[in-house]
């Protein structure tokens, strides 16, 4: 899933795809660059946002949704709004992809179950401006698949059909970056949901810190792709059906490496040493399914 942010204040590339042009051109080199979703946001979600206006957000956000989806790319909509989400889809988005996880708009759910389009719930707490005063946790594994699963029952409930969720552990949402790296970490344990995971890690504070200097000062995001790509591949190993990053060229390979390793993994422990390891698609991750066929 590559990233479009169509916004002036983006934690990473605020302002550079803020109109529409620039936004599609962008969009068009996401996918060519191999991207099976272009996620297109209209409001930034960095810690310390303030809320967009939906007025605001839907003129960012559908004609560049309406002009990608003409040109034959599959898009998802990245936002918290109801109203939007419907806006997007009718214009052509295949997916909504909501950072609340349906907490932020009560309609949010009616409208997606209406739609039979995929959604991807994500841990949330609070909104953006207060979410790390809430990155407390006994067991943040524990805790975090506990309420991503009473948001699935809401979500079922409300008439979103369970075989269209995917979750998502909102890594740097409400968390610290040791809860963030004890999600990657414990992947298979979300896995074992029985839902699909996309994981979203690119380029954010978890990252930085990771990879501060000597001095304790944190790089600036658009120096974290190539850290970013690890993850991705982490990531896929850990069997995510998704991972939503900004460089899509990088994460791709990444992806494709933890395939053949995997692969191979699997065949070995199998003792079939004379089969060739199973050519995964290059966008394919190990132990997910394929984007592509459940969105078109």
């Amino acid at each position: 899933m590559g990233i479009l942010n169509v916004t002036p204040d983006s934690f990473s590339d605020g302002g550079r795809y803020a109109g529409t042009g620039p936004a599609v051109e962008r969009g068009l080199r996401l996918a060519e660059e191999g991207a099976d979703l272009v996620d297109v946001g209209g409001e930034s979600t960095r810690p310390g946002a303030e809320p967009v206006p939906v007025e605001a957000e839907l003129t960012r956000v559908v004609p560049v949704v309406r002009e990608l989806v003409r040109a034959e790319v599959a898009v998802s909509v990245d936002t918290m709004h109801a109203a939007v989400a419907r806006a997007a889809i009718e214009a052509g988005a295949c997916m909504v992809n909501d950072v609340s996880g349906g907490l932020a708009d009560p309609a949010m759910a009616a409208v997606v179950a209406a739609a039979g389009v995929p959604y991807v719930a994500m841990h949330w707490r609070a909104p953006s401006r207060e979410m790390d005063r809430h990155a407390v946790y006994r067991d943040v594994v524990g805790d975090v698949t506990a309420e991503l699963l009473r948001r699935v029952e809401a979500l079922t409930a409300a008439g979103i059909d369970p075989g269209r969720i995917i979750l998502d552990p909102g890594l740097g949402f409400a968390k610290r970056a040791a809860h963030d790296w004890e999600l990657l970490t414990h992947l298979p344990d979300l896995r074992a949901t029985g839902l699909p995971v996309l994981v979203g890690a690119s380029r954010k504070r978890f990252i930085g810190a990771a990879l501060s200097d000597r001095a304790g000062i944190d790089t600036v995001p658009r120096d974290r792709d190539a850290a970013s790509a690890a993850v991705s591949a982490l990531a896929a190993a850990g069997g995510a059906f998704c991972v939503r990053v900004h460089d899509v060229r990088s994460s791709l390979h990444a992806v494709s490496v933890a395939a053949a390793w995997a692969g191979v993994r699997r065949l070995a422990e199998s003792g079939d040493r004379r089969a060739e390891p199973s050519k995964n698609a290059p966008h394919e991750s190990p132990q997910a399914p394929n984007p592509s066929a459940s969105l078109r």
